[in-house]
C-alpha cells in the first residue's frame, strides 16, 4: 500500500475517525471521477490549489465537483485578488503534492501554514464527502465534521464560504 495513502488512514485511526476508502486506478479529472460511479458514497469533492497574482498567497479550495467555481468572483469573495491554478511545483513545494491528488489532507504537509483553507458550506451540511488520501488512486469518504476533527488535530484553519 501507498505510504501516504497508510499514513492518512493511520492518522484517522488514530483520531478514532470513521471513514471508508474505496480504492480505483488513478483519476487526474473530475470526468474520470465521474466515471467510478462513486457519487453514491456521498459528495465527490473537487480541489482547486490557487495562487494569487504575485505568487505570495496560496489557497486550497473544496467544494462538489458539480458546483462552478468563478474565480474571479472567488478571488474578490476571499481576498485574493485575481487568482489561477498553481503551478506542480508549488503543489510540491507547498502541499507535498502531485497533480490529480490535490486534498485537504494535504494541509498536514503544509507546516508553514502558508496555505489559506476555505471549503464551500454546502458540503459542511452533514452528508459524507469524498477526498483522495493524498494519491489520486483511492477516495475517502468521511463526514465534513471528521475532516474537521483531523484537520483541527493538525493545527489547520478552516474557513467556510458560500460559493
Amino acid at each position: 500500500m501507498n505510504q501516504d495513502k497508510q499514513m492518512i488512514y493511520d492518522a484517522l485511526d488514530k483520531l478514532g475517525i470513521k471513514y471508508e476508502a474505496v480504492e480505483h486506478e488513478p483519476v487526474f479529472t473530475m470526468e474520470q471521477m465521474d466515471e467510478l460511479g462513486l457519487s453514491e458514497k456521498g459528495v465527490v469533492c473537487k480541489n482547486l490549489f490557487l495562487r494569487d497574482s504575485k505568487g505570495k498567497r496560496h489557497f486550497l479550495v473544496t467544494c462538489d465537483e458539480h458546483k462552478p467555481v468563478d474565480l474571479k468572483s472567488l478571488g474578490k469573495k476571499i481576498g485574493g485578488g485575481n487568482l489561477s491554478f498553481a503551478s506542480e511545483e508549488r503543489l510540491e513545494k507547498y502541499l507535498g503534492l502531485t497533480q490529480g491528488s490535490v486534498t485537504p489532507f494535504g494541509l498536514m504537509n503544509d507546516k508553514n501554514h502558508d496555505v489559506e483553507f476555505f471549503i464551500d458550506k454546502d458540503v459542511t451540511k452533514g452528508v459524507k464527502i469524498g477526498i483522495h488520501p493524498l494519491i489520486n488512486t483511492a477516495t475517502v469518504f468521511l463526514t465534513y465534521k471528521d475532516l474537521e476533527k483531523f484537520l483541527y488535530a493538525n493545527d489547520i484553519d478552516v474557513m467556510k464560504i458560500n460559493l
